[in-house]
């Protein structure tokens, strides 16, 4: 490529060129001062700017392109002029835009070109509802003759990648932005994967992020926010998502530019919110009971006089709203496949005293953990999942993103995979939550997997709930059953497990509870369980999996259902204490999670071994996993270990003589060594 003789900056160079290219394909594009249209140039203004402000965002150039699809694509265009500046990657090779404690690593955006490029993307899918974006980046250098180079990073950042980023390929101009290159550029992108493997470290790095950005926005509302109950903090949460999602093409996503601050009656921030999330929900497939007790139950908060009160020309409602759209925004926008809402309110619980009764039985399942349990009840495509004390609905997204991949992995006709992904969503998973506030944030966490909410009941499922559909009063034909129940019901919490597989004909359950419920505490529902199902698996799970919690001791039970448990049925036994992470509890920790020891292998063989027994032994050892029996008239012997072998081996033996032998001679060394301070050995002189 020649050799570079000068550090001097050779940028205008580079904009020159690549600014000639786009003229010549006669593409109406915009330099960093010109503005491109109203919500691209606000987003770049709104987010932080390579410099660590906010606002000043100004690409060096931008284009808004449209492909035979009819949909619009924001183009990105960053230009540096040295070598060696084009793009900085971690060690995992995404983008390296965040810095450890996940603030966003300026050096790098305002460095390289793809960084800076990726960096303004983001705040399109943040602010915007364009999904998909393209980075460009271009660099160039001179040689030693004074001949220009240059290089090209081309990148497609969207919510199926979840905002980091991906390499379409390598081009040498920006010709493929040509009207009659697009189209096939687009194919090109269309058959960008991500491994699963790939996807799964996507999705750690943004969990990582999600959580450090939900404890800043709860410590500045906890702080800064007066007069709020941690009742009204989830729903202006709940409010503030809903009034921003937005249905393309149809209700636009509320912007804080349309918070105005108003007294006026009928026009104040929160008759301008509640007016939105009334419109985004007549686009929702959802009962109109259950739209009406959404509404109402925001109502009243939002548009309180106390909130909607204007000081210093803001209300504290629009300063909330920015605050979550701000901090939360990029993470809702993308496309979670995780149990967001569930996350926001375990750590909303760690602001507030409660009884230790009450922190136990709102805990969120760790979302590997949730995965785990998914597999044990051997969920697929076709699988009707519920949960009869849902929470957050932490189990049912886990569930729904494996009936969709198994899907999409089985199902070749697009047109037959799309409406199975609709029945998936709207008929094959059913949840029930009592408690108002968390039923809520369990609606939106199927809103923003979209949409699987429909079937989430604020019922009582020991109560008022006969085992149907809520709307069409026919059986839900449950198959699978997924539970973290409230530990302090009856039986631990085995009263749901029981009520749940007294409706259930066939299937499997996964369960994970204080194990003191499978040693005696719950023995009048262990019984009865095992009248109707049999006790597959039970597994021992760390004391510390539930950070930020009392350590309770809990396990897994796996069943199989419609089967009586008789006598000699096989039990696999399986400590699982170490589960190969190593966890802390400190809130300033970036990571409180890591893998330490080979976690993800060691998952997968778990669900290997219930499964398929001990062939699929390797990182576990045959202390770990014991195959045994239970009586069924016990109910109280679910938790056993490998029993002891004390039959003295003859390898024993030998290390007993062994350890004395050492002992002896320990003795007589030392022995000597205080004859010799006694001036009773030979001369030191003497000594060999």
């Amino acid at each position: 490529m020649g050799k570079k003789t000068s550090a001097k900056s050779v940028e205008p160079n580079v904009a020159d060129l690549a600014n000639g290219w786009l003229k010549s394909y006669g593409l109406d594009y915009k330099l960093e001062q010109e503005e491109l249209n109203k919500p691209i140039d606000a987003a770049l203004r709104e987010y932080s700017s390579k410099s660590g402000g906010t606002g000043g965002n100004r690409p060096d150039a931008k284009l808004l392109l449209i492909g035979s699809d009819m949909k619009y694509y924001p183009v990105l265009i960053e230009y540096k002029g040295h070598e060696g500046r084009l793009v900085k990657t971690d060690n995992n090779g995404q983008i390296d835009n965040r810095k450890s404690d996940n603030t966003p690593n300026f050096a790098n955006i305002n460095t390289f070109a793809v960084n800076g490029a990726v960096h303004y993307a983001n705040a399109i899918l943040h602010y915007t509802d364009y999904t998909d974006i393209f980075a460009v980046g271009m660099t160039g250098w001179k040689d030693a003759s004074g001949k220009l180079h240059h290089e090209l990073g081309v990148y497609y950042v969207s919510k199926s990648n979840l905002g980091m980023g991906q390499e379409v390929g390598h081009y040498t101009d920006l010709s493929f932005l040509k009207k009659e290159n697009f189209d096939a550029f687009l194919t090109r992108v269309g058959t960008l994967q991500l491994s699963e493997d790939e996807l799964e470290q996507l999705r750690e790095t943004r969990e990582q992020e999600i959580n450090t950005a939900l404890m800043k926005l709860n410590n500045d509302i906890y702080q800064n926010e007066k007069g709020l109950t941690q009742g009204d903090r989830v729903y202006l949460v709940v409010a503030a998502i809903m009034a921003t999602l937005g249905v393309p093409g149809k209700v636009a996503p509320l912007e804080k530019s349309d918070l105005h601050s108003s007294d006026e009656k009928g026009n104040t921030d929160g008759d301008i919110m509640m007016r939105k999330i009334e419109a985004f929900l007549s686009e929702r497939v959802l009962p109109d009971s259950k739209k009406a007790f959404i509404l109402r139950s925001l109502q009243n908060l939002i548009t309180s006089s106390n909130i909607n009160e204007i000081e210093n020309g803001e209300t504290q409602l629009k300063r909330i709203f920015s605050k979550i759209v701000d901090d939360l925004g990029i993470y809702y926008k993308i496309g979670l496949t995780t149990d967001f809402t569930g996350k926001l309110f375990n750590e909303m619980y760690n602001w507030f005293g409660f009884t230790q009764d009450a922190l136990n039985d709102v805990v969120l399942t760790p979302p590997y953990v949730a995965k785990l349990m998914v597999r044990l009840a051997r969920t697929n495509k076709d699988s009707y999942v519920w949960d009869n004390a849902t929470g957050s609905a932490g189990l049912l997204v886990a569930a729904m993103n494996e009936m969709l991949r198994d899907a999409r992995e089985t199902i070749p006709s697009p047109q037959e995979l799309r409406a199975k992904e609709t029945d998936i969503r709207a008929k094959q998973i059913l949840g029930l939550e009592i408690l108002p506030e968390i039923y809520m944030l369990a609606v939106l966490n199927m809103i923003l997997m979209g949409d699987g909410s429909s079937n989430v009941l604020n019922l009582d499922s020991l109560k008022n709930f006969d085992g149907t559909y809520p709307t069409e009063h026919t059986p839900f034909p449950a198959d699978v059953f997924l539970l973290n129940p409230p530990y302090s019901a009856d039986g631990n919490g085995m009263v749901f497990v029981a009520s749940a597989l007294a409706h259930m004909r066939k299937g499997y359950a996964a369960v994970i509870i204080q194990n003191s419920a499978g040693s005696g505490k719950a023995i009048k529902y262990t019984k009865e369980i095992l009248k109707k199902n049999t006790l597959l698996a039970s597994i021992k799970m760390p004391i510390d999996l539930f950070l930020g919690k009392s350590s309770v001791q809990t396990n897994i039970y796996v069943f199989r259902v419609g089967e009586a448990h008789e006598k000699d049925d096989v039990v696999k036994f399986i400590d699982f204490s170490n589960d190969g992470y190593t966890r802390t509890n400190r809130k300033k920790a970036r990571i409180n999670l890591r893998d330490t020891d080979h976690a993800r292998e060691r998952y997968d063989e778990l669900a290997d071994l219930v499964r398929y027994g001990s062939k699929k032994l390797c990182l576990f050892s045959e202390r770990d996993y014991y195959e045994g029996t239970i009586d069924p008239e016990s109910g109280a012997d679910w938790n056993q270990s490998a029993p002891l072998d004390r039959t003295p081996k003859l390898a024993d033996f030998k290390k007993t003589v062994s350890d004395y032998l050492a002992w002896e001679v320990s003795n007589l060394l030392k022995a000597a060594q205080e004859n010799d301070s006694l001036g009773k050995s030979w001369p030191r002189s003497r000594r060999s």
